[in-house]
């Protein structure tokens, strides 16, 4: 995410981010105990915002954390901080930990209230070089943990992927894991083989992605399969994507230093492009959930 807007949300409080504090002793500072959501606003409206707080209240459950609001409640700091940074494009960060208490212990504390923050930067919307040319991709053995289903702020294997995504020339990771494509670093896989779109079913693997939910729905001049996809697959696909809510969705040309398909975007990916835009476009006076 580039530079934030200035304001953001702290435990019930809208405030500078300049003067946000937090306790060192949160347990999202020492344990990663926390999970997160990061929701789009398109044409000021938060996209999928019911998606993305249902992803969170499922991240939430699953670390056995107890959402700290309602869906009205969370849409309404999302909207408040939108509207404050009066931005068309934007991405808004949600984070809840388990809270601060005196001390480092492993076991959940107990009467310890969680700590809520969130801010929004703009949404870094994809330049026309790589709507021209695509994105390039690198693959890797995926060494992230067994729970990847949830949004959990510990994020080391992430950010280690991607940086050697990055130290090889490319944008993103493509993650393999015992032979079979997972997902990005950062981001939804989809493989296109001739008429059909193939992306692997969730599982404990596999963030369950709101903007690949999009996709899919969007995709519907073309064979779907929702399958685990082989290593040969991948590098025998006409097309590649990668979908996520800040990046949309975009086509991996070159892979591992080899063009996929034309080596160019894919008329199936500027086709799905092109409704992504004209949906946004339609649901932006819609309420948001």
């Amino acid at each position: 995410m580039a530079e934030p807007f200035p304001v953001g949300y702290l435990n019930g409080v809208y405030l500078p981010l300049a003067s946000a504090r937090i306790s060192p002793f949160d347990r999202g500072f020492l344990f990663a105990d926390g999970v997160y959501e990061v929701v789009p606003v398109h044409r000021g409206r938060p996209f999928l915002l019911r998606a993305h707080l249902d992803r969170l209240a499922r991240s939430l459950a699953a670390i056995r954390l107890d959402n700290p609001h309602t869906h009205t409640e969370w849409a309404n700091i999302v909207g408040e901080l939108a509207v404050r940074a009066a931005a068309p494009e934007q991405l808004v960060y949600l984070q809840v930990t388990r809270g601060a208490e005196a001390g480092r212990n492993h076991p959940f504390p107990q009467g310890v209230a969680p700590t809520v923050f969130a801010f929004t930067g703009p949404y870094p919307a994809p330049s026309p070089e790589v709507l021209a040319q695509g994105v390039v991709g690198v693959t890797r053995e995926d060494i992230r943990w067994a729970r990847c289903d949830i949004k959990s702020i510990a994020l080391l294997a992430n950010v280690l992927l991607r940086q050697e995504a990055g130290d090889a020339g490319g944008s993103e990771a493509i993650l393999l894991r015992d032979g079979w494509l997972t997902e990005g670093s950062s981001s939804t896989a989809f493989v296109v083989l001739g008429d059909r779109l193939i992306t692997p079913p969730n599982d404990p693997r596999i963030l369950p992605g709101t903007t690949r939910e999009a996709v899919l729905e969007l995709a519907d001049t073309l064979a779907q399969e929702i399958r685990p996809i082989p290593a040969a697959e991948l590098a025998a696909a006409d097309e590649v994507w990668i979908a996520s809510a800040g990046r949309g969705v975009l086509p991996v040309t070159r892979l591992d230093g080899r063009g996929v398909g034309s080596g160019r975007p894919g008329p199936h990916w500027r086709r799905i492009y092109a409704a992504l835009q004209a949906h946004l476009d339609a649901v932006a006076s819609q309420p948001p959930l």
